[in-house]
């Protein structure tokens, strides 16, 4: 099961040249750039791992796709993303997001059902990463 997050998730893995791309259009617009990775990507995790601090004052793509290798270097089983921000409204609005690294085994969700009191079915998601091993050694 592929994981369908963020932009471009529905389209083949962007290579480095167009990772680059879109960083330089995020630098361009002038928001700042963070790395994020997680090992449980269930839609409702919004809060990944950061990987470092986020570069508000790199302006070379070049710099942000090394800080992606070194991530992807440290965890290579694991999604990770990169985020845009958007600081002039005053707050750090996330405004763009992508997945650059996916583990190669994707295992997906399974839907969870649960009855209530007074004949009430109520369902959920859960990834099935969470059934492999504690968190952070799911992989």
């Amino acid at each position: 099961m592929r994981i369908t997050q963020g932009t471009f998730s529905f389209l083949p893995d962007l290579s480095d040249a167009q990772i680059i791309s879109q960083i330089d259009y995020c630098l361009a617009k002038g928001w700042a750039v963070g790395i994020e990775y997680t090992d449980d990507p269930h839609p409702r995790n919004t809060y990944w791992e950061m990987h470092g601090n986020p570069m508000f004052d790199i302006r070379d793509s070049a710099a942000i796709l090394m800080e992606i290798n070194a991530c992807r270097a440290a965890f290579p089983a694991h999604y990770i993303r990169v985020m845009a921000f958007d600081s002039t409204h005053g707050t750090e609005s996330v405004v763009l997001s992508f997945i650059v690294n996916r583990p190669k085994d994707e295992p997906g969700f399974r839907l969870v059902r649960s009855e209530e009191p007074g004949r009430t079915i109520r369902y959920s998601i859960e990834s099935y990463a969470v059934q492999r091993a504690p968190e952070g050694a799911r992989y």
